[in-house]
């Protein structure tokens, strides 16, 4: 009895070592910032597998257990970004943008209503940003939109510079004198 449960642990433990987790490029970034309260922002971009997965989840909640659990064992393009952000009170924007497999699928669950300027999350600028940090301290209106995901399309001089990226720390700090 004791053999074959020490037989099973020790398979688990292998079974477990094989799974590739975080494979790929450019997953589970900018999760968990900016929380206030109790249990926010905690297990998201986890387990993810391609290329700009599980980013920019579970940021700028306030109150109890809100923005959990999201952006997780993802793989394809860009799947489970922007989710359970922005949320206000308790067990809010929880359980979105998980498992999905292709491309874009599972994207801006859970979050606040849109601003003026349409963007959706926490703590962006610009226009037509999704996530948190994105598109904020720009030089001119052409740059800094349209972001997915966390910290992408800041501090920007010039035009036209850090749009359209999707991930995390993508497109900061262009056309700086």
């Amino acid at each position: 009895m004791r053999i074959t449960l020490i037989r099973a642990t020790l398979c688990i433990a292998v079974a477990f070592s094989t799974i590739p987790a975080h494979a790929g490029s450019g997953n589970g970034n900018g999760n968990g910032n900016g929380n206030v309260g109790i249990g926010n922002g905690n297990g998201n971009g986890n387990g993810n597998s391609g290329l700009a997965n599980g980013n920019g989840n579970g940021n700028g909640n306030w109150g109890a257990f809100s923005g959990n659990r999201n952006g997780n064992f993802n793989s394809g393009l860009a799947n489970g970004n922007g989710n359970g952000n922005g949320n206000y009170g308790i067990s809010n924007g929880n359980g979105n943008g998980n498992s999905n497999v292709g491309t874009l699928n599972g994207n801006l669950n859970g979050n606040g209503m849109p601003d003026a300027n349409g963007n959706i999350g926490f703590g962006n600028g610009g226009s037509g940003n999704v996530g948190a940090y994105n598109g904020n301290n720009n030089s001119s209106t052409t740059s800094g939109n349209h972001n997915v995901g966390a910290y992408n399309g800041n501090n920007n001089g010039g035009t036209y510079n850090g749009n359209g990226n999707i991930g995390s720390f993508n497109g900061n700090n262009n056309g700086q004198p």
